[in-house]
């Protein structure tokens, strides 16, 4: 999950941080940016609005960052 990490990175977070303003585990966060395990869908809507992305960006399944795009 690479795009957790650029997107955690871009706003200058640490994975804690992150953790702490979403809710969710800390542990989860380290284990979807290494790949160790995939995300599932409440964590993935919850760090997709936490970012304003789409679930699909943050997935990697496009390049495309905004919710709304077309």
């Amino acid at each position: 999950m690479n795009k957790i990490r650029e997107l955690r990175k871009a706003k200058g977070l640490s994975q804690r941080k992150l953790s702490e303003f979403t809710g969710v585990n800390l542990d989860s966060i380290q284990a979807y940016e290494t790949g160790r395990r995939k995300i599932g869908m409440n964590n993935a809507w919850i760090l997709a609005d936490y970012f304003n992305v789409s679930i699909d960006y943050l997935v990697g399944r496009t390049d495309m960052k905004t919710k709304n795009a077309q």
